[in-house]
C-alpha cells in the first residue's frame, strides 16, 4: 500500500500541539511499519531529528510553501505516475482537490474555535470554520486525540461515529520519568502551552496573586519558529496589573530536556484551559509525579481520570483553592503524584501510531 503524509508540520523547529503530533506520529510509524510503502510530502528538506530515508520511507520535497494545502499538495497529487492508495494529514485539512482514487485522512484535534471564536484571530477563524469543515465533510476518515473531541466532531459535523477514530498521544517515555521528581526549596508551579486567551491565564496569574510566596513559570511561545501565540499582549501584562511581576516568569520555548526538570521541580502543574483537545504537558507532568490541577471541561477530565485535582476553569476562586490545597498538603501532593504516574502509563506514542496504522490497513483494504 502507498501511503502518502502530509510532513509540513512535522518538519517545524520548536514543535508544540499539533506539530509535536505529527513528528510523533512519523517517527514512530517509520519504527512499526516496515511493509507499506510511505512518501513524506515537505516544504522543505527533512530536519536532522525525521526518520532517515530507507526503502519504504522517502521524502519529497513540494513547492510553493506559502500556498502548501491550495497547490501545492494538489499539484504533487495529480501529477504523480503512481497515485498512492491513501493520503493521511496529520493536520486539520486536507487539500480541496484530491484524485477520487485516493482515500483522505485528516487529524481534527478539537473544535475550539467553534466554541470560542471571540478567541482567535479572524485569519485563523475563518480559515479553521472553512477548511475544517471542508476536511471533515470530505475525509474518508477522521483521527482523533479524545473521545470528548471525536463527541464533538460527531454532534458539529453530523459525522457517523463509525468514521471517526481516537488515538490519544503520548510523552516521551524517556525523559519523562518519576524517578527524576524533585521538588526544590523554591516554590512554584508551572504552565506549558501556547499563550493564547483559551489558555485561560489570566485567572491563573489572578489566583497565584492571591497566595504569598508562590511563584508561577509559564513555558509558552508568543513568537518564534514553529507554532506561534496569539492575542497574548494582555496575559503578558497581567502579572504587572495584579502586582507580582517579580513572582511570574514566562520562560518562552524550552527544550524537552530542560522541560522535564522543570517539571520534575515544581509543586503542580496548573492547565486552567477553557477548551482542550487533550493536554500532551499533563501528561508529562503525570509521568515525572508532579500533582495536576486541570479543568473540568472538554477533554481534561478523561485525560487524567482520578489523578488530579478538578476545578472550573471560570472560578478564580477555585483555581486559587485547589492551588493552596496541594501547595500546603504533602499527603495530597503524594496522592496525586503516585496516581498521576499510574495514569500516565495509558498514554504513548507507540500506542497512537498503532491506531494510526490499523486505520490505514482498514482503508486500504
Amino acid at each position: 500500500m502507498r501511503i502518502w503524509i502530509d510532513g509540513y508540520e512535522a518538519n517545524a523547529q520548536q514543535r508544540l500541539g499539533s506539530s509535536q503530533v505529527a513528528f510523533e506520529l512519523l517517527s514512530n510509524l517509520e519504527k512499526i511499519d516496515l511493509k507499506n510503502d510511505y512518501t513524506v510530502l515537505l516544504p522543505a528538506p527533512p530536519l536532522s531529528d525525521l526518520p532517515r530515508e530507507r526503502e519504504g520511507w522517502k521524502y519529497k520535497m513540494l513547492k510553493p510553501k506559502k500556498l502548501w494545502t491550495r497547490i501545492a499538495l494538489p499539484l504533487a497529487l495529480f501529477t504523480a505516475k503512481q497515485k498512492p492508495d491513501i493520503f493521511f494529514s496529520p493536520t486539520h485539512y486536507i487539500p480541496r482537490f484530491i484524485p477520487r482514487t485516493v482515500k483522505k485522512i485528516v487529524t481534527i484535534f478539537d473544535l475550539s474555535f467553534l466554541h470560542f471564536p471571540e478567541m482567535f484571530t479572524k485569519g485563523d477563524l475563518w480559515k479553521l470554520i472553512n477548511w475544517t469543515r471542508f476536511s471533515v465533510q470530505n475525509a474518508d476518515h477522521i483521527i482523533t486525540i479524545s473521545n470528548f473531541s471525536k463527541q464533538d466532531i460527531m454532534k458539529q459535523y453530523k459525522i457517523n461515529k463509525n468514521k471517526i477514530t481516537v488515538a490519544y498521544p503520548g510523552y516521551d517515555r524517556e525523559k519523562f520519568t518519576g524517578d527524576r521528581r524533585q521538588v526544590t526549596d523554591k516554590k512554584y508551579i508551572i504552565y506549558i502551552g501556547t499563550i493564547q486567551p483559551r489558555k485561560n491565564l489570566l485567572r491563573l496569574i489572578e489566583a497565584v496573586s492571591r497566595i504569598d510566596n508562590l511563584n508561577l513559570m509559564v513555558v509558552g511561545k508568543t513568537t518564534g519558529e514553529g507554532k506561534q501565540g496569539w492575542m497574548y499582549e494582555e496575559i503578558l501584562r497581567a502579572p504587572s496589573d495584579f502586582g507580582i511581576e517579580d513572582r511570574v516568569k514566562f520562560l518562552g520555548f524550552v527544550p524537552t530536556e530542560e522541560l522535564q526538570t522543570l517539571l520534575a521541580g515544581a509543586i503542580a502543574y496548573v492547565q486552567p484551559s477553557l477548551w482542550e483537545g487533550f493536554g500532551i504537558p499533563v501528561v508529562e507532568a503525570m509521568a515525572v509525579g508532579t500533582p495536576v490541577i486541570v479543568s473540568n471541561v472538554s477533554s481534561l477530565p478523561e485525560v487524567v481520570g482520578k489523578a488530579g485535582l478538578l476545578i472550573d476553569p471560570y472560578s478564580v476562586d477555585q483555581i486559587e483553592q485547589a492551588i493552596r490545597l496541594i501547595v500546603t498538603d504533602k499527603r495530597l501532593q503524594q496522592k496525586y503524584s503516585k496516581a498521576g504516574l499510574l495514569q500516565s502509563q495509558k498514554f504513548s506514542w507507540d500506542k497512537m501510531a498503532k491506531e494510526v496504522l490499523k486505520v490505514f490497513e482498514k482503508l486500504g483494504s
